[in-house]
């Protein structure tokens, strides 16, 4: 394994008519793990991948990609990396298998054509126009197009946008296989589920600074579980909070949400106190904090 990271990132900048869209952004990505970027629409992130992927000049900071500059040594980077970019960016004109066929001519020891279209699904649609094809089927050939050279680092931009669930969860399978081979990938992605299922470690990006890091497991790991449950509108909320060690708060009458830590030990001191006064409990759901609920702490509820 190379000592030196797969991409590594550091105070880098760039600028659109004069305004900072990424600011001293710091990044590391490992080889053989999956790095999943989050990031609300506008955040940087895209920017970011591309200027890792050569398509845009920094204007400060230093980019590495397998300790490489991804401008000056694009031709060295170029068979050894694979890049399925947002809108696909295919030839529209051809069909779907003959551009994939062409692509893997451009390599020395190219993925078995047939291998990926079986992996991916591509042969309902192999004599389609690209221009024909539906935005899922287009991101299936993108993803292809990407991988036929056998790259040691591939950047996924939105990999499974537009897809049904079954093709999703071929995706995703790919994704795991190419990780278990060593291969070190790079995706950004809307979909929380899809980070948790397949990131080592996730980066969340906004307003071009990365604001939080670590596994899915850490960063969901702020709280043990959250609790909600319907009973009598005004019960004591403060007696009860000194009986369960945990804040209490009516979120409509009737409705109520424990926060802080939340145990086992806190369910069974919330029906004691309940039955110790008669209180009957309509409804009483836990679970933990997602990603997804993580996200929007991090990055806000409204829209952009």
């Amino acid at each position: 394994m190379p000592s030196n990271p797969a991409v590594e990132i550091t105070g880098l900048v760039k600028r659109y008519d004069g305004r900072e869209i990424v600011r001293s952004l710091d990044l590391t990505a490992h080889h053989g793990q999956v790095t999943a970027v989050l990031g609300p629409n506008g955040a940087g992130k895209t920017t970011t991948i591309e200027c890792c992927e050569g398509l845009r000049l920094p204007d400060g900071g230093s980019v590495r990609v397998l300790g490489l500059d991804p401008v000056t040594d694009s031709a060295a980077l170029r068979p050894r990396v694979g890049v399925m970019l947002q809108d696909g960016g295919l030839p529209t004109s051809v069909r779907a298998l003959e551009m994939l066929r062409h692509v893997a001519t451009m390599y020395a020891e190219p993925w078995d054509v047939d291998d990926l279209v079986e992996r991916l699904g591509l042969a309902s649609f192999a004599r389609t126009t690209v221009r024909r094809l539906s935005g899922g089927q287009r991101q299936r050939l993108a993803l292809a197009a990407a991988l036929v050279g056998r790259p040691e680092l591939v950047f996924l931009d939105e990999p499974s946008a537009g897809m049904d669930p079954q093709s999703r969860h071929a995706v995703w399978e790919l994704v795991r296989a190419l990780r278990e081979q060593g291969v070190s990938i790079v995706l950004t992605t809307h979909l929380m589920d899809e980070a948790e299922e397949l990131a080592d470690r996730v980066v969340v990006v906004d307003h071009g600074q990365v604001i939080a890091e670590g596994t899915p497991a850490e960063l969901v790991s702020g709280s043990t579980g959250a609790l909600t449950f319907a009973a009598a509108a005004g019960i004591e909320t403060l007696s009860l909070a000194s009986a369960l060690g945990a804040g209490v708060r009516e979120t409509t009458p009737g409705s109520y949400s424990v926060s802080g830590a939340v145990t086992p030990a806190t369910l069974v001191s919330l029906t004691r106190w309940c039955a110790d006064r008669s209180i009957l409990l309509s409804r009483v759901s836990t679970g933990r904090r997602t990603l997804e609920d993580v996200f929007l702490d991090l990055t806000g509820r409204s829209l952009r």
